[in-house]
């Protein structure tokens, strides 16, 4: 049996990766952000952005941390390195509702993904976006290949330490000072 070693590539929030390297696993934690995985297989190119909001105007919003920018860069730097246009394909994660009392960012993060991907004729195969559970993504770029690990809820909550019971006294072997 032989094991193939994988090189684990975290991407943080406002970022993109792009690898060619078959030992590559390009991986992320998400809540209300959007991670779009590209790839065209028949190259063995891919990569993978995640983005915080959707847009901006102006010359703060060319910034990778907004999904408009950082699409523009995923795409072009695929491009760019040998990827064919007419193979992207695409899956998208995150996009999830973390706090019940502020706005929705996770859906209109989702919502802007999908109307991109669409405008530049990129299919979507997969998705897995909203609720309220984050997710770990784990991305092969040369084939496209995607896992996904919902974390719960509970996951993320720390107990406190419970109290320790106090040990008997001990005779006078040791004194402490």
């Amino acid at each position: 049996m032989t094991f193939q070693r994988e090189k684990l590539v975290n991407v943080i929030q406002g970022d993109y990766t792009i690898s060619e390297d078959p030992e590559a696993v390009l991986t992320t934690v998400l809540g209300s952000c959007i991670a779009v995985c590209l790839s065209d297989p028949q190259r063995g190119i891919g990569g993978m952005n995640h983005f915080l909001l959707p847009n901006r105007d102006g010359a703060e919003g060319e910034n990778v941390r907004y999904g408009a920018y950082a699409m523009e860069l995923l795409i072009n730097g695929l491009l760019k390195q040998g990827a064919d246009r007419s193979r992207l394909q695409a899956k998208v994660f995150g996009g999830g509702k973390m706090i019940g009392s502020l706005q929705d960012i996770g859906n209109s993060n989702t919502k802007f993904a999908r109307q991109f991907l669409a405008d530049e004729g990129i299919p979507c195969l997969a998705e897995s976006t909203g609720g309220t559970q984050a997710r770990r993504i784990r991305f092969w770029p040369t084939t496209g290949k995607v896992k996904q690990l919902l974390v719960s809820s509970d996951a993320a909550r720390v107990e406190p330490p419970k109290p320790v019971p106090a040990a008997p006294p001990v005779a006078d072997d040791i004194t402490l000072f």
